[in-house]
């Protein structure tokens, strides 16, 4: 008994290291699949949280949402890249508190963000698609001073019983996003999934990352 209480003893220190070990590892994991800068999930978990709710049976209404920020350039020239992460991750709080009891949110990129969320019916998905411009649209400040910010917000919505990719789907929600943009944003909601806007290296025309675009200078 002595020797068994004595070699439980000796394991039980060596049980813990790897315990907080095993934490340790998943807590590096995690953060490897975060955004350094606000904390949101990086595009590869996002995409395969939306897709697997793409894939689902839908109950009431999924939608799958492109954000990109208006009047960020002008916040990084005027009042420089750190008022600029500042609207960042105000921005990335803002969306994950919208998200957290609807689906899930992540930043893609620069000021670009997605989300995909889960809604009753398509008259709830307005009123949250309204509640999130305006919330995206209301006052950030950086040392004191308002940052001239604004949002354009595209959704595709998820129609029962019909498949569909992912890629597409974030294709028609960035179209969706950059016709509002056009106009002094707000936010436009489509259940096609049929492209508008000629394709340039797999992507919109005129989008960031195209031949287009950097023949432009960009945006």
């Amino acid at each position: 008994m002595s020797h068994t209480l004595a070699a439980l003893s000796a394991a039980a220190p060596l049980a813990a290291g790897w315990t907080v070990h095993g934490l340790w590892q998943r807590r590096q994991i995690d953060r490897a699949g975060r955004d350094t800068l606000t904390g949101l999930p990086r595009r590869d978990a996002f995409e395969h949280s939306a897709a697997r709710m793409l894939r689902k049976p839908p109950r009431g209404v999924v939608a799958v949402l492109v954000i990109d920020l208006d009047g960020f350039k002008q916040v990084n020239d005027v009042y420089g890249h750190a008022a600029g992460d500042a609207a960042i991750r105000e921005t990335g709080r803002r969306l994950a508190q919208w998200a957290e009891p609807l689906g899930t949110v992540a930043r893609l990129g620069g000021d670009e963000f997605a989300a995909a969320i889960r809604c009753s019916d398509t008259e709830t998905l307005r009123g949250e698609l309204t509640h999130l411009h305006q919330w995206l649209c209301s006052t950030v400040t950086y040392d004191g001073l308002p940052l001239p910010l604004g949002a354009s917000i595209g959704a595709y919505q998820h129609t029962t019983g019909r498949p569909a990719e992912l890629s597409a789907v974030l294709r028609v929600a960035d179209e969706a996003m950059y016709q509002v943009k056009q106009t002094a944003g707000g936010w436009a909601l489509t259940r096609s999934l049929t492209p508008t806007y000629r394709t340039v290296n797999g992507r919109r025309d005129g989008r960031r990352g195209t031949a287009n675009d950097i023949l432009q200078g960009g945006s």
